[in-house]
């Protein structure tokens, strides 16, 4: 009588499974130090079956980047209610994103330390989920214009400058809020409304700070 064989795991299950241990593994020691052994053993399957399914360490980094962005992207747009004012749509934005890294911290390790550090094909990667995020922090900007009864839309290098200047203080802060023990999702979210909004709020309202003169700018002798 044969060996009675275990069930199989579907494919797709398995797959995601590879994926969790190659995230943490990339996440936690960085995308030279991993090892398709490590990973593996972690996954709980034999190494020719990462490679069965992935390809390659490469190909293997590469799918992680893609599945930690589209989750990072769809946990933002998820946190955010249309039809509430800008600020709010912001807030709840932020909200979610800081939540999104707070949890994941191996997957944002993965997109914002480790896929920028090691090459172009990775690099790439990331840029698109961060276009995607700087598209929708500009749609802000630009509602919040219109709220405030100004020329419905800000010159448009102006609104690109704001919007890349509100994301890279979002990755940035993110870092620091999952280096920093104790820092909430809510507390990081605050922080960068405290920093960013209430300056755009007056440029909304059409006081926007201005640069000293250079004659105010050379102190008296």
């Amino acid at each position: 009588m044969g060996a009675v064989k275990s069930k199989r795991m579907p494919r797709a299950v398995r797959e995601q499974q590879m994926l969790d241990a190659a995230v943490r593994t990339f996440g936690q020691r960085g995308y030279r130090a991993a090892s398709m052994d490590e990973i593996a053993e972690l996954a709980g399957v034999s190494k020719p079956l990462v490679y069965l399914y992935l390809n390659s360490k490469e190909d293997l980094f590469t799918a992680c980047i893609r599945r930690e962005a589209k989750a990072l992207t769809a946990a933002v747009r998820a946190g955010v209610r249309p039809g509430l004012p800008a600020d709010r749509q912001l807030w709840e934005g932020l909200t979610a994103f800081f939540a999104h890294t707070a949890q994941h911290p191996d997957g944002w390790s993965v997109l914002h330390l480790q896929a920028r550090t090691h090459g172009e094909p990775f690099a790439a990667e990331v840029a698109e989920v961060r276009a995607d995020m700087v598209a929708f922090v500009t749609e802000v900007i630009v509602v919040a214009a219109r709220e405030a009864r100004r020329d419905p839309s800000l010159p448009e290098r102006e609104v690109a400058g704001l919007a890349e200047a509100l994301v890279g203080a979002a990755e940035s802060l993110a870092a620091w809020a999952n280096a920093t023990p104790g820092v909430t999702a809510r507390q990081a979210a605050a922080t960068l409304m405290n920093f960013a909004w209430a300056g755009l709020g007056e440029l909304m309202e059409g006081r926007p700070w201005a640069p000293p003169s250079e004659v105010e700018a050379v102190p008296a002798r």
